[in-house]
């Protein structure tokens, strides 16, 4: 057994915006659009950061005063269009269809927690044509949005594995919240159990783990 996972690691459970995909940039787009709609300035570092873990109605709950709420629904049906205006603007991870190949080839279960909408996370899954990778997809119309761990406990009680045995990729509040090994990805301060700054260096930093498999 390695050291990360004495009892052995049994699957994987990633997170989807910048994990998945690199959507940093098309989300904040997203968002600056709206709030130019409005006539109101970008967004602030602070509410970067905010919006890249939220959900989207939090998020837009967030950047926007109370006053405007009632006018979102409107504004993201026929205004700023997702799937239109921002999907085109989503890129895959580098490396991160070969790291998927060798994780199954490992004989691995891998899954998704994300805070997007199922509808939203199916999108993403269309068009990269990733569904035959993850099993489940947990979303924020699933299960409580990260950092709750109760998507991550349901991901571990489908697999029948212990948090110990399945590392979480991505997001460090919802990996400590359920006991999981957590891997700290694509740079930045973060460090975690595992600390990687691309799919390369994720799968050399677990190459003891693998190879034990």
């Amino acid at each position: 057994a390695s050291p990360l996972f004495p009892e052995g690691l049994r699957g994987v459970v990633f997170d989807c915006d910048g994990v998945i995909i690199n959507s940093r940039d098309a989300n904040n787009e997203f968002y600056n659009r709206v709030l130019a709609w409005f006539g109101l300035p970008p967004m602030t570092r602070e509410q970067e950061d905010y919006v890249f873990m939220a959900t989207g109605m939090q998020s837009l709950c967030h950047i926007l005063p109370e006053r405007l709420h009632g006018q979102i629904d409107y504004v993201v049906r026929n205004v700023v269009v997702y799937d239109r205006d921002i999907v085109p603007l989503l890129r895959l991870q580098p490396g991160l269809r070969e790291f998927l190949d060798l994780l199954k080839d490992k004989g691995l279960r891998l899954a998704v927690q994300t805070n997007r909408t199922r509808a939203g996370m199916q999108r993403v899954l269309d068009i990269f044509d990733l569904h035959s990778y993850f099993y489940p997809v947990i979303t924020a119309t699933d299960a409580a949005p990260k950092p709750s761990p109760e998507g991550a406990r349901h991901i571990l009680d489908m697999w029948h594995v212990g948090p110990r045995q399945a590392l979480f990729v991505g997001d460090k509040d919802a990996a400590g919240a359920a006991g999981m090994v957590f891997a700290a990805f694509n740079g930045g301060a973060l460090s975690g159990d595992v600390t990687a700054t691309d799919y390369p260096a994720l799968a050399d930093a677990l190459r003891e783990t693998l190879e034990n498999l």
